[in-house]
């Protein structure tokens, strides 16, 4: 860098980045600069309800506010590298963030309602064996403003700002690339930012955290939060769960399942249930004596269960549950007294389905680089056919 790149670098890192802070947040930091506390409210409405990041536009701030801003903070957001539309109309964008990364985020229309799948971390490090996040490693936890980032950039996308626009966006899941509960603090900031009156309003209903089971982020959870809970499960015992979920060895399906019925209980409205996510493997967990295990597991939990054919991705050797045993297994749930619904898989030709999400990781755990290795080796191993 010459002399001129290095000061403009200088304050750009002394600058605070507002995009993530939570209300509280915000009114310290106004606080802090010597302003009045209201001045948050006013930040926050232009640049989560108006979709506003340039001071001068903000209207209701006298000038001399603006240029202050202009000197101590600013409003930095990820960058947009590739807009993916499937034919179903689901929305994958590709977004660059700090480091070398790319992350991920889905929107999935349905009706009048819109869903997003927002990414906490880059890359994952619980290699669970059916995830395509997984397999690319793990680089570091995002920032609660990469985090709300996504949620802002794909409201952007869709024209979603300003007054009297349509509300493109009603659900948000915390499903994407990452475990949420390892990056617990800008993970909880984010989500307050999406129930905020002042910035996304959404119903605390209508967001949803899923974990693989940090049971003793979960037991925190309910400090801070209200939100509703997703169990990615994907096996009845213990057994099978450490072979696809590994973090089971630690955690347990007893102690998951007992620290997700104590958040549901510590909660205001304690009638909630717990969605039980199932992703469902041709011959791994699919089978008829996996359903009956399961029901019998989740027999006294008040839960709903998902179940998700998984998808196909080029590091992995599973495959897609057919249509009779996902039907079966459906059945018997049923059956047995449990609400079960199927995910209709959408964005499959963009790989934006669950379990496809990728990214671009420059992974700190070489796990990618030993996947790699692994597979070529296997490939090379395998016996030449001869035709004819």
């Amino acid at each position: 860098m010459n002399e001129q790149q290095v000061q403009q670098h200088d304050v750009e890192t002394t600058r605070v980045n507002l995009m993530g802070l939570t209300q509280a947040r915000m009114e310290a930091f106004f606080e802090s600069i010597g302003e009045k506390k209201f001045r948050a409210t006013q930040v926050l409405k232009w640049i989560h309800q108006m979709g506003v990041i340039d001071f001068d536009e903000m209207s209701n701030i006298s000038k001399a506010l603006r240029e202050k801003l202009k000197a101590v903070a600013e409003i930095r957001l990820p960058k947009v590298l590739k807009q993916l539309d499937s034919a179903d109309g689901t929305r994958k964008l590709l977004i660059e963030v700090a480091g070398g990364n790319a992350i991920e985020t889905v929107l999935i229309p349905d009706g009048d309602r819109g869903t997003l799948c927002v990414s906490s971390q880059v890359g994952c490090s619980l290699d669970c064996s059916f995830c395509a996040t997984g397999k690319q490693g793990f680089n570091r936890d995002l920032t609660a403003a990469e985090i709300i980032g996504q949620l802002w950039l794909t409201a952007k996308s869709y024209g979603q700002f300003g007054e009297k626009r349509p509300r493109i966006i009603t659900n948000v899941v915390m499903m994407g690339m990452g475990e949420p509960l390892l990056n617990f603090d800008n993970v909880v900031d984010a989500m307050n930012l999406m129930l905020d009156d002042n910035c996304y309003g959404l119903s605390k209903r209508r967001v949803t955290l899923s974990t693989s089971g940090v049971v003793p982020e979960l037991d925190r959870l309910g400090q801070y939060t209200d939100v509703c809970l997703a169990i990615s499960l994907h096996a009845p015992n213990d057994e099978l769960r450490n072979e696809l979920v590994p973090i089971n060895k630690k955690y347990p399906i007893a102690m998951l399942l007992e620290s997700a019925q104590r958040y549901i209980e510590g909660l205001p409205d304690n009638h909630r249930k717990i969605t039980i996510e199932y992703t469902l493997i041709n011959q791994v967990n699919d089978r008829p004596h996996h359903a009956h295990e399961l029901a019998r597991l989740l027999r006294d939990v008040p839960v709903k269960i998902n179940l998700i054919p998984f998808n196909p991705f080029d590091q992995s050797d599973y495959r897609r549950v057919s249509n009779n045993a996902l039907r079966t297994f459906q059945e018997i749930l049923v059956k047995a007294g449990l609400i079960t619904t199927v995910r209709t898989t959408r964005g499959d030709d963009i790989d934006a389905a669950c379990g496809q999400l990728a990214g671009a990781v420059n992974d700190r755990t070489r796990r990618s680089e030993r996947y790699r290795n692994a597979r070529a080796a296997a490939t090379e191993a395998e016996p030449v056919r001869i035709i004819g």
